[in-house]
Protein backbone atom coordinates (compact mmCIF):
# COMPACT_ATOMS: atom_id res chain seq x y z
CA UNK A 1 0.00 0.00 0.00
CA UNK A 2 1.35 3.40 -0.97
CA UNK A 3 1.75 6.09 1.65
CA UNK A 4 -1.25 8.38 1.38
CA UNK A 5 -0.73 12.08 0.83
CA UNK A 6 -1.58 14.72 3.46
CA UNK A 7 -4.61 15.85 1.43
CA UNK A 8 -6.12 12.35 1.68
CA UNK A 9 -5.65 12.42 5.45
CA UNK A 10 -7.07 15.96 5.72
CA UNK A 11 -10.16 15.02 3.73
CA UNK A 12 -10.53 11.82 5.78
CA UNK A 13 -10.55 13.91 8.96
CA UNK A 14 -13.18 16.20 7.41
CA UNK A 15 -15.36 13.14 6.71
CA UNK A 16 -15.02 11.91 10.29
CA UNK A 17 -16.04 15.33 11.58
CA UNK A 18 -18.91 15.88 9.14
CA UNK A 19 -20.67 12.49 9.16
CA UNK A 20 -22.14 12.91 12.66
CA UNK A 21 -23.28 16.44 11.72
CA UNK A 22 -25.21 15.30 8.66
CA UNK A 23 -26.62 12.40 10.68
CA UNK A 24 -28.46 15.04 12.73
CA UNK A 25 -30.25 16.55 9.73
CA UNK A 26 -34.06 16.44 9.92
CA UNK A 27 -35.47 13.05 9.01
CA UNK A 28 -36.93 14.27 5.70
CA UNK A 29 -33.48 15.53 4.63
CA UNK A 30 -31.40 12.53 5.68
CA UNK A 31 -32.23 10.71 2.45
CA UNK A 32 -31.93 13.79 0.28
CA UNK A 33 -29.38 16.43 1.18
CA UNK A 34 -27.49 14.41 3.81
CA UNK A 35 -27.17 11.45 1.45
CA UNK A 36 -25.88 13.69 -1.36
CA UNK A 37 -23.31 15.27 0.94
CA UNK A 38 -22.16 11.87 2.16
CA UNK A 39 -21.84 10.51 -1.38
CA UNK A 40 -19.83 13.53 -2.52
CA UNK A 41 -17.53 13.26 0.51
CA UNK A 42 -16.84 9.61 -0.21
CA UNK A 43 -16.46 10.21 -3.97
CA UNK A 44 -13.79 12.81 -3.23
CA UNK A 45 -11.97 10.38 -0.94
CA UNK A 46 -12.05 7.68 -3.63
CA UNK A 47 -10.75 10.07 -6.28
CA UNK A 48 -7.94 11.31 -4.03
CA UNK A 49 -6.84 7.74 -3.34
CA UNK A 50 -7.07 6.98 -7.07
CA UNK A 51 -4.85 9.99 -7.79
CA UNK A 52 -2.20 8.61 -5.44
CA UNK A 53 -1.88 5.55 -7.68
CA UNK A 54 -2.52 7.17 -11.05
CA UNK A 55 0.02 8.42 -13.56
CA UNK A 56 -2.46 11.01 -14.88
CA UNK A 57 -3.22 12.81 -11.62
CA UNK A 58 -4.27 16.10 -13.19
CA UNK A 59 -7.51 14.75 -14.72
CA UNK A 60 -8.57 13.20 -11.44
CA UNK A 61 -7.66 16.27 -9.39
CA UNK A 62 -9.70 18.53 -11.69
CA UNK A 63 -12.70 16.28 -10.96
CA UNK A 64 -11.91 16.49 -7.24
CA UNK A 65 -12.06 20.29 -7.46
CA UNK A 66 -15.45 20.09 -9.16
CA UNK A 67 -16.77 17.76 -6.45
CA UNK A 68 -15.39 20.06 -3.75
CA UNK A 69 -17.35 22.96 -5.24
CA UNK A 70 -20.52 20.84 -5.29
CA UNK A 71 -19.89 19.87 -1.67
CA UNK A 72 -19.49 23.52 -0.68
CA UNK A 73 -22.84 24.38 -2.23
CA UNK A 74 -24.57 21.44 -0.55
CA UNK A 75 -23.21 22.57 2.80
CA UNK A 76 -24.25 26.14 2.07
CA UNK A 77 -27.80 24.87 1.55
CA UNK A 78 -27.55 22.98 4.85
CA UNK A 79 -26.41 26.16 6.60
CA UNK A 80 -29.12 28.30 5.02
CA UNK A 81 -31.77 25.73 6.00
CA UNK A 82 -30.26 25.80 9.53
CA UNK A 83 -29.34 22.08 9.52
CA UNK A 84 -25.83 23.07 10.64
CA UNK A 85 -24.94 26.03 12.81
CA UNK A 86 -22.74 28.89 11.69
CA UNK A 87 -19.65 27.76 13.60
CA UNK A 88 -19.85 24.27 12.08
CA UNK A 89 -20.28 25.79 8.63
CA UNK A 90 -17.29 28.05 9.26
CA UNK A 91 -15.13 25.07 10.27
CA UNK A 92 -16.30 23.17 7.18
CA UNK A 93 -15.44 26.15 4.94
CA UNK A 94 -11.94 26.49 6.37
CA UNK A 95 -11.32 22.75 6.06
CA UNK A 96 -12.66 22.49 2.51
CA UNK A 97 -10.61 25.52 1.43
CA UNK A 98 -7.50 23.86 2.87
CA UNK A 99 -8.27 20.62 1.03
CA UNK A 100 -8.80 22.64 -2.17
CA UNK A 101 -5.46 24.40 -1.74
CA UNK A 102 -3.73 21.09 -1.17
CA UNK A 103 -5.33 19.66 -4.30
CA UNK A 104 -4.24 22.75 -6.27
CA UNK A 105 -0.68 22.38 -5.00
CA UNK A 106 -0.72 18.71 -5.92
CA UNK A 107 -1.90 19.60 -9.44
CA UNK A 108 0.91 22.12 -9.86
CA UNK A 109 3.48 19.64 -8.58
CA UNK A 110 2.22 16.91 -10.92
CA UNK A 111 2.64 19.19 -13.96
CA UNK A 112 6.41 18.82 -13.76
Amino acid sequence: MKKLTPVVEKHYQLILWLLPKIGNFPKDQRFLLADRIECILLDILEMLIEAVYSKNKREILIKVNLKLDCLRFMMRIAKDMKYVNLSAYDFFCRSSIEVGRMVGGWMKASDF
